[in-house]
């Protein structure tokens, strides 16, 4: 199921994405995300290149991308879709992994794979969301995951630091 961008919804370019989430190379695992629909849905595109540091040793002689990336890459493209919904770009938000679950891999992703994210929504309240997660090339399922994750404004972490430190003076 090769994803059709829809045009009359919202999408992130690599720039984009960059004002929306915290993450940057070599840990950024998406280069754009297309068809947001807020508080539902959103698909991510990796291009799965042979130059990206995980091939070195994983595996040199068979190149396969390993699945916790896989699997961040979900959680990359999750977390451009609520910054969509909470209208919070340029807003330094820190997003923190909860729980993975149900997770399953099928197809090895190799270089020259484009890999679609495809998450929705499972439930989105607060700080605390859940998701539904499904990894693509073209028609095959190469992974599936349902995860969650919690929100926080990097000042607030800031300060909560401090008053840590400072306690523990």
């Amino acid at each position: 199921m090769t994803v059709i961008h829809d045009p009359a919804l919202p999408s992130a370019d690599l720039a984009m994405i960059q004002r929306m989430i915290p993450h940057r190379y070599p840990f950024l695992f998406i280069d754009k995300v297309l068809n947001l629909r807020a508080a539902t849905s959103a698909v991510g595109i990796k291009n799965v290149t042979f130059n990206e540091p995980h091939f070195q040793g994983h595996f040199p002689a068979k190149p396969i991308m390993p699945g916790v990336t896989i699997v961040e890459a979900m959680a990359q493209t999750a977390a451009v879709l609520v910054t969509h919904t909470l209208d919070m770009v340029d807003k330094e938000l820190l997003v923190y992994f909860m729980t993975l679950d149900d997770t399953r891999f099928r197809r090895m992703v190799v270089p020259g794979d484009v890999l679609e994210l495809h998450v929705e929504v499972i439930r989105g309240r607060g700080k605390i969301w859940k998701f539904r997660g499904a990894a693509r090339v073209g028609e095959d399922l190469c992974a599936e995951a349902e995860f969650s994750a919690m929100w926080v404004m990097a000042e607030d972490e800031r300060a909560r630091a401090a008053g840590a430190a400072s306690e523990g003076a």
